[in-house]
């Protein structure tokens, strides 16, 4: 009887571990839903710095657009949020997904290349994309800029080429989603003329720490 009793504790405390510990690796991430009014909307002009340029969307630049995420989001907050951005593989299926939508907006969808001094070394290091989720409404799906080419107006230029796209096709309402950490791109988007709309809390799942050598 004793024997069945500590058994039973012993897998009554197990229990209560491994819920402690799942719940201990999850943490919860605040992001904002921004809204767009385009019928509000008026065009501030498309700057970029020299050397640099837009490069519309085709269907062979799967694989670029691909890239650009992976390396703009590999070690950013948003690859815990959205596991599939923090490797090739996933942004590359993801990048297909979005290319292949009912609602896809190739006239919102870009690149940006730097040329530089050597236009044989140039290199793509900013992408958008942008689906139309409702006759009313279109949702920007990811703004990526490789860190390098961060703090040059990349992302700004990136945005209002898609605005004016959507706007192209009469899209009256944009929609976007950011995390509330990332403080730059808030501010980029409230300056453009986004506004908060909703609060979203979304589960993330912590990575768990290696152990020390």
């Amino acid at each position: 009887m004793e024997q069945l009793w500590y058994l039973w504790v012993v897998a009554l405390f197990d229990l209560v571990l491994g819920f402690a510990m799942n719940f201990v690796n999850h943490q919860y991430v605040k992001r904002y839903r921004m809204e767009l009014d385009m019928r509000r909307w008026k065009q501030p002009p498309i700057e970029l710095p020299v050397d640099y340029r837009l490069v519309a969307w085709h269907g062979s630049l799967v694989s670029a657009h691909a890239e650009v995420k992976y390396s703009s989001f590999r070690d950013e907050i948003d690859a815990q949020v959205f596991p599939c951005l923090g490797n090739y593989d996933g942004c590359h299926r993801l990048m297909s997904e979005i290319g292949t939508k009912e609602g896809f907006l190739p006239e919102a969808t870009w690149l940006t290349e730097y040329v530089g001094a050597d236009p044989s070394k140039a290199e793509y290091c900013g992408t958008i994309q942008a689906v139309r989720a409702h006759r009313s409404r279109a949702s920007i799906q990811n703004i990526g800029v490789t860190p390098f080419h961060r703090g040059r107006g990349i992302g700004t230029a990136l945005i209002l080429a898609a605005l004016l796209g959507m706007q192209h096709v009469a899209v009256p309402c944009v929609r976007l989603e950011v995390t509330a950490e990332n403080e730059g791109a808030v501010r980029l988007y409230r300056r453009l003329g986004f506004q908060t709309v909703r609060t979203i809390y979304k589960t993330v799942e912590l990575a768990h720490s290696e152990p020390s050598r």
